[in-house]
């Protein structure tokens, strides 16, 4: 009854007195169970915050506590949960992977259904070339060289839903793609280029209109493309 209450709330009333009381003393009274994970356990604020992620995307708050990881101070959802909730989330039918060649040649992408419709959608390719010129096979205790077959379909599986369910991402990486990410320094030009290339991707996902998205199409870098080509797929076929 109390994970029903909360996955009900309406997500414009998140935030009002009474539920946000509500939601405290459900989280004094999660924080204080051994069952969770330990970076919740005894801590009201991060619990309160896996509520109100649980509460955004249909979930229980229990899973998102479960899956939820904090990698290099970044928080990110583990691979299983992104497909689990891709599945779940009653807009498509079960997450399917297109597995083609082997080694080097090796290439993946996600695929499904939407519920009651017959168009197949497919989420970028991911292929061993992109995994090994992105530096994650070559990591140390890199799970690439070992499992590339499961590797390839979890990364495919988190570029569909970047595309197809940014409401389940919530703008946040998977922990495998951020154990990938080598750690480098990063200069202040890069660092305005990422601003900038962030700045496009929301003007992209917020775009109401064909003519409000062609506005920004001279300025999309290489990396948003497919985003952008989906969502002019999507206001071409009165989705947007």
């Amino acid at each position: 009854m109390m994970e029903t209450q909360l996955t009900n709330i309406p997500n414009d009333n998140a935030f009002s007195l009474q539920t946000f009381e509500h939601a405290q003393r459900v989280a004094i009274m999660l924080s204080k169970s051994d069952l969770i994970p330990k970076e919740f356990r005894g801590n009201v604020q991060n619990t309160m915050i896996a509520l109100e992620m649980a509460n955004r995307i249909g979930a229980s708050p229990l899973m998102v506590m479960q899956n939820l990881y904090i990698v290099h101070g970044k928080p990110s959802w583990s691979s299983t949960f992104i497909i689990s909730a891709i599945n779940s989330c009653k807009r498509f039918e079960p997450l399917r992977f297109d597995l083609t060649g082997t080694g080097d040649d090796m290439s993946c992408s996600a695929w499904t259904y939407e519920k009651g419709k017959t168009e197949r959608i497919e989420g970028p390719a991911v292929t061993m070339k992109m995994a090994k010129a992105e530096g994650w096979v070559d990591k140390n205790g890199s799970k690439w060289k070992t499992m590339p077959e499961l590797m390839i379909r979890y990364r495919a599986a988190a570029f569909f839903g970047r595309l197809y369910a940014p409401e389940i991402m919530m703008g946040m990486q998977t922990r495998e793609e951020i154990l990938d990410v080598q750690h480098v320094d990063v200069s202040e030009d890069e660092k305005r280029k990422e601003k900038e290339n962030q700045r496009i991707l929301f003007m992209i996902q917020d775009a109401k209109t064909i003519e409000e998205l062609e506005a920004v199409s001279q300025y999309v870098p290489e990396t948003h493309l497919d985003f952008y080509t989906v969502k002019m797929d999507e206001l071409k076929n009165g989705k947007g």
